[in-house]
């Protein structure tokens, strides 16, 4: 059974930086691909940033790119989104995710595509 916890949400200023954490459990954390999602107030969910088991990495939000760098420790079973230069609009509760995978596969990083959620973790950008 997969356990994912994240941490590390909060309120910065605008301009600032947060790293999330999302720590996984009960599983061979190396057999998922992974994400990280963001459901901002009266909208729907949406994917920021994919890792395949393969390590391939998939911006899906246009505003994350350049700013936004997910990475995935196996060893700890652990995945980070390093979020910088944050703004108003990255206000959101951050949730990751995860679905059991082929090695070949590369998921589009879409909610619906992913099985397995954490809690989630709110992030709040204001001044």
């Amino acid at each position: 059974q997969l356990e994912l916890v994240e941490s590390g949400g909060g309120l910065v200023q605008p301009g600032g930086s947060l790293r999330l954490s999302c720590a996984a459990s009960g599983v061979r954390f190396d057999y998922y691909a992974v994400g990280w999602f963001r459901q901002a107030p009266g909208k729907e969910r949406e994917g920021v940033s994919c890792i395949d088991r393969n390590g391939r990495n998939t911006v899906a939000a246009d505003s994350a790119k350049g700013r936004f760098i997910m990475s995935r420790d196996n060893a700890k079973k652990t995945l980070y989104l390093e979020m910088n230069d944050l703004k108003p609009e990255d206000t959101a509760v951050y949730y990751c995710a995860a679905r059991r995978s082929i090695l070949s596969a590369n998921y589009e990083c879409v909610p619906e595509n992913f099985s397995s959620w954490g809690q989630g973790t709110q992030v709040t950008v204001s001044s």
